[in-house]
């Protein structure tokens, strides 16, 4: 057994990961990898809970989301892919979760609260599968008894919620589960281009990790430089606003000549330099960016069975803990009969 403390993190697969997947969680979890014993998951039992009507989409974004964290730098060979449904102690430790936990308490968690809302207010139906989601994700992270679950800023509560979970659970049962901790990216969460508070594909406000320079340019193109509106530029020589500027904040984050950026600020602050001008260098930085990424996720997209393998293997590992944390959870419940 590794005597470094454990990651759990992990994704749904509902399409190809954009750059705030990147800063909110794959930037923290490449740097985490060599410090920790990291096992990142690939959530599609929850993906299931409001897109079972597209399973299609969800089996290609298994493997589109494995070859997107290794173009980033995930190394297999030091952290473990596993894929959520092939390890069945994720569904068994959610059904004991599932007992402990109250409706009401269920029903307090923040996150879960506002999915339910967006949903309802596009008139979908809510599944129990998806209301239940938050329970599987205490089970996704304790099933290997993490100690620490890198996350984005809309994250956090269900952290509060996990540790919660093993408070109950350790108080009625013995000290079987630690308790998890929550760490943010640096980035804690990164604007679409439209200015909204969150990348979304239905949107159609991201710049995703596998986009070609055509299409980052162009998505750069649309990108908004006023979120509120009340500030609009007419010409070049208008001075701009920096602060909460979607273009800005893209060029803090991803352009790697800081001079250029602390340039751009004071000239768009004075009047002296156009939207467009600002928009095509952080085209340029963002393409600077993505290259090495593109690069690589080639590689992998030709040599797809080695990122199923890397699936494979990476499951195994999380299956063998899993085993043993269902044997210490059914010890400890007094389930065991034979």
């Amino acid at each position: 057994m590794s005597d470094q403390q454990r990651i759990l993190t992990g994704m749904r697969p509902t399409g190809q990961l954009h750059l705030g997947h990147y800063l909110g969680a794959l930037e923290n979890w490449v740097q985490m990898q060599h410090e920790y014993e990291c096992f990142f998951l690939i959530a599609d039992y929850q993906a299931m809970g409001d897109h079972l009507d597209d399973i299609d989409l969800i089996q290609r974004s298994v493997l589109d989301v494995a070859t997107d964290w290794l173009a980033v730098g995930l190394d297999p060979e030091q952290s473990s892919f596993v894929i959520q449904s092939y390890v069945p102690e994720h569904a068994e430790l959610a059904m004991f979760f599932s007992m402990l936990t109250s409706l009401n308490q269920h029903r307090r968690n923040p996150t879960l609260r506002a999915e339910i809302g967006q949903l309802e207010s596009e008139n979908q139906a809510i599944t129990l599968g998806f209301f239940n989601y938050p329970i599987s994700q205490a089970a996704d992270i304790l099933l290997p008894k993490a100690h620490l679950v890198p996350v984005g800023e809309d994250q956090v509560a269900h952290i509060e919620y996990t540790r919660d979970v093993a408070r109950r659970f350790n108080r009625r049962y013995g000290e079987v589960f630690p308790l998890p901790r929550a760490r943010v990216g640096r980035v804690p969460r990164l604007v679409g281009t439209d200015g909204q508070a969150k990348m979304s594909k239905s949107l159609n406000n991201a710049v995703y990790l596998a986009d070609d320079p055509d299409t980052v340019q162009e998505r750069v193109r649309r990108m908004v430089t006023d979120v509120t509106g009340q500030n609009p530029r007419l010409r070049a020589a208008d001075p701009g606003v920096v602060e909460y500027n979607p273009a800005f904040l893209y060029h803090d984050a991803f352009n790697d000549n800081p001079d250029e950026v602390a340039e751009l600020k004071e000239r768009y602050a004075a009047g002296t330099v156009s939207d467009s001008e600002v928009k095509e260098r952080l085209t340029d930085a963002l393409n600077r960016f993505l290259e090495p990424i593109r690069e690589r996720r080639a590689w992998y997209e030709r040599h797809p069975d080695y990122v199923r393998d890397v699936l494979l293997a990476g499951t195994e590992r999380e299956r063998a803990i899993a085993q043993e944390t269902i044997a210490d959870v059914r010890q400890a419940m007094r389930v065991v009969y034979t």
